[in-house]
């Protein structure tokens, strides 16, 4: 990670992780996109991005994680395009980004920081566009960004882009991150969804909670390439602090819903333990 420059009088806004408490697929759509039903909530894991307008008629990303592409095929600077297609104006603006959600996790990292410069835009510019306007346009670059913009727990259908806000009952649910030292590629997941199979011993049918049942239609393609996630997710059912446990998105991360009264602590010392340093961990809650 490279330092991000200090940029006075910067607009600040935050891009929240998610997860997946559950993700049904349907079917093949005739686009070639999944029928999708899930649902998605935030989470206090967040990147932070600062956007300052530019003099000159530039767009400049600049990113902690030096591995990450900042031209214009990443998903803010799609954002800034798309947007500056849909008002007919042009947006000058150095984006500085300071990455903590990790790629390849099914977090939604990259879909929550577009999402956030669609907002913070939204409100530099003074466009005075509703959440629904934005979100059609974040849909037209990725089905997960419509989400991130209402900014609250959803129910979301289609290939992820139809958006429905629910009661607010899934916030400050503690939770532990778990996710290995390589991510999963989304496409390659749903491709293989059709024609995976289970892999045995794994636990794939749902775990009932009063708001829904937990399910992940993608752990069986994944899983069967990758047992190791498998394998986190049934360690993670058999510890005494751990309600329910379920790969999020497309992987590679699982995520634990804990008990209230669970030690958290001691539970991410063993899982680090167990699974080694390179393992990234995050303690935390929804939002």
């Amino acid at each position: 990670m490279s330092e991000i420059p200090d940029i006075s009088d910067a607009f600040e806004i935050e891009a929240p992780a998610k997860i997946n408490l559950w993700l049904k697929i349907i079917g093949k759509r005739e686009d070639g996109f999944h029928e999708l039903d899930t649902r998605m909530v935030a989470l206090s894991l967040a990147d932070r991005l600062k956007l300052k307008w530019r003099e000159d008629n530039d767009l400049v990303l600049r990113c902690s994680d030096e591995s990450l592409p900042t031209g214009e095929e990443n998903l803010v600077v799609k954002a800034v395009r798309a947007l500056e297609k849909h008002t007919e104006k042009t947006f000058a603006i150095s984006i500085d980004l300071t990455k903590q959600i990790p790629s390849g996790a099914g977090l939604g990292g990259g879909s929550s920081d577009a999402a956030s410069v669609l907002l913070a835009l939204n409100e530099m510019a003074s466009l005075y566009l509703g959440e629904d306007e934005l979100a059609e346009v974040g849909a037209t670059i990725g089905s997960d960004i419509p989400f991130f913009i209402y900014q609250r727990p959803c129910d979301c259908s289609g290939r992820g882009e139809i958006v429905e806000p629910i009661p607010d009952e899934m916030a400050s649910m503690r939770i532990l991150l778990i996710k290995p030292a390589f991510g999963i590629d989304t496409v390659w997941a749903y491709q293989r969804w059709a024609e995976s199979e289970e892999y045995e011993g794994f636990l794939y049918e749902g775990q009932e909670r009063t708001w829904g049942t937990m399910i992940n239609h993608l752990e069986r393609p994944v899983f069967e390439k990758y047992p190791i996630l498998g394998e986190i997710k049934t360690w993670l059912l058999d510890q005494p602090e751990v309600d329910a446990a379920l790969m999020s998105g497309s992987g590679s991360t699982t995520l634990a819903i804990l008990h209230s009264d669970a030690s958290e602590h001691e539970l991410n010392t063993r899982a680090k333990e167990r699974y080694g340093e390179n393992t990234w961990t995050f303690l935390g809650r929804t939002v």
